[in-house]
C-alpha cells in the first residue's frame, strides 16, 4: 500500500476543528515563489500550483522509468500548502489579495534529495513541455505552532484565526508571525470541485511563549 503523509501524520494533516499546539518537524518541500492575487485567472500561483504537480507526479511515477531513486517507496502526493505573507501585516489580509507573497509547496519524501528533484525538472519539463525552472528544494523547520482545521471559504479565515489567538492566549502564548515563520495553509480540498462551505482547509501559525 502506498505511503499517505495524511494518514501516517495526522496530527499534523487532520487536526480536529478545535486549536492545538504542536511541534512541527523540519520538511523537506517543491516550492515555488511568487507574488499577487492567488485567484487571478492564468496568474502566476496557478502557474506555480501546475508546476509543483508536474514535477511532485514526476518524482511519484519515477519508479516506472529508467531513472531509479535511492530508497524510494510508493506514496501518495501530499496535498498543497502555501506559507503567506505581506508587508505591514500579521497574518493575512484578505480584502487585498493583490498585496500577498507566497510560496507554493508540496511536501517531499525524505528520499527525494536536491539532486533528483532537479532530474524531475529537466524530466517534467521535457515531458510537459513546461518550463519548472522556478522550483526549488526548500526546507522549513516551523518548530511550535497553533494550528486548526478551518471548514468554509478561504475568506473566513479569520475566524478561525481569531480562536486561535483567543487560545494561545490563554495559555501564555502570542503570535510569532515574521521573517522565516509565516501563515501556513494546508489545502486538503479542491476549490476547483468542493462546495465552498465545506472546504477543509489546515491552518497553522508560529508561536511563542509570551
Amino acid at each position: 500500500m502506498a505511503f499517505d503523509f495524511k494518514k501516517e501524520y495526522k496530527e499534523f494533516y487532520l487536526p480536529k476543528n478545535k486549536p492545538s499546539i504542536v511541534e512541527v518537524p523540519s520538511v523537506n518541500y517543491i516550492a515555488v515563489r511568487g507574488r499577487g492575487d492567488p485567484n487571478e485567472e492564468d496568474g502566476d500561483y496557478k502557474r506555480a500550483v501546475g508546476v509543483l504537480y508536474a514535477v511532485a507526479y514526476t518524482l511519484k511515477m519515477s519508479y516506472k522509468t529508467e531513472h531509479k531513486i535511492a530508497g524510494f517507496y510508493e506514496y501518495v502526493v501530499p496535498p498543497l500548502e502555501g506559507f503567506w505573507e505581506q508587508e505591514g501585516v500579521q497574518g493575512a489580509d484578505y480584502s487585498d489579495k493583490s498585496a500577498f507573497k507566497w510560496i507554493s509547496v508540496i511536501r517531499l519524501p525524505e528520499f527525494v534529495t536536491p539532486g533528483e528533484l532537479e532530474w524531475a525538472k529537466q524530466t517534467a519539463a521535457v515531458k510537459k513541455k513546461l518550463d519548472c525552472g522556478t522550483a526549488e528544494f526548500l526546507t522549513i523547520d516551523e518548530g511550535l505552532c497553533v494550528q486548526i482545521m478551518h471548514t468554509g471559504s478561504y475568506d473566513d479565515e479569520p475566524a478561525t484565526v481569531a480562536l486561535m489567538d483567543e487560545f494561545i492566549s490563554e495559555r501564555g502564548y502570542v503570535n510569532d508571525l515574521g521573517g522565516a515563520r509565516l501563515h501556513h495553509e494546508i489545502y486538503l480540498s479542491d476549490p476547483r470541485k468542493a462546495d465552498p462551505a465545506k472546504m477543509k482547509t489546515v491552518v497553522r501559525h508560529p508561536i511563542r511563549k509570551a
